[in-house]
């Protein structure tokens, strides 16, 4: 029996977590039944859980990778970049993994926060990924003396991520958007250094 190549098994994992991200934010958690699932990857249950143990350990590498791609944009452009990229027309299958796919992940992963004990010990463990990734950027931006410098760092982070969520739960309310681009623009200015005040 010929053996498969460690690429075609990484383009194979891909395409399980491509199509089970828009069937977890379509149906939720409890709703991604493994026929849906099926559906959505065009693979059988065997080969999907044969790259993933069960359910929650496919929705955990999930929400691990959309929180790693989300950690490689705060990297190149910040946080509110992560934001403003929510409130865009996604195309293409890398904007909707930081679009409305993504949004319907991270509310599922919000939401198991709040009722699974369990859940939150293991996604505790992956999270600190867009924290740290959050804090190296206002830190190099600090250095780099566009940072206001009268906030701890650590403050700024906790304060974008807070940002971050209430503009995850304002999206899943659908409530208005209109204004929300020009939101993000004074929580960018907010965080900035201003000379000669």
């Amino acid at each position: 029996m010929p053996r498969v190549s460690q690429d075609h098994l990484d383009a194979r994992r891909r395409q399980i977590l491509d199509g089970s991200r828009s069937c977890f934010a379509r149906f939720g958690y409890e709703g991604a039944t493994v026929r849906r699932l099926e559906e959505a990857t065009g693979l059988s249950r065997g080969a999907i859980f044969h790259h993933f143990k069960d359910k929650e350990s496919l929705f955990l590498a999930l929400a691990e990778d959309d929180a790693a791609r989300m950690a490689d944009v705060v990297a190149e452009q910040g946080l509110v970049q992560v934001m403003r990229n929510l409130l865009q027309e996604p195309a293409g299958a890398e904007a909707r993994a930081l679009g409305a796919d993504w949004l319907g992940t991270r509310l599922e992963v919000s939401r198991r926060l709040r009722t699974d004990h369990e859940f939150r010990e293991r996604w505790a463990q992956r999270s600190e990924a867009l924290t740290a990734a959050t804090r190296a950027r206002l830190q190099w931006q600090h250095q780099s003396g566009n940072l206001r410098d009268d906030v701890d760092v650590d403050v700024l982070t906790a304060y974008l991520e807070l940002v971050l969520e209430g503009l995850v739960s304002h999206l899943a309310m659908g409530l208005p958007d209109r204004h929300l681009v020009s939101v993000l623009d004074v929580v960018e200015e907010s965080v900035r250094r201003h000379r000669g005040r």
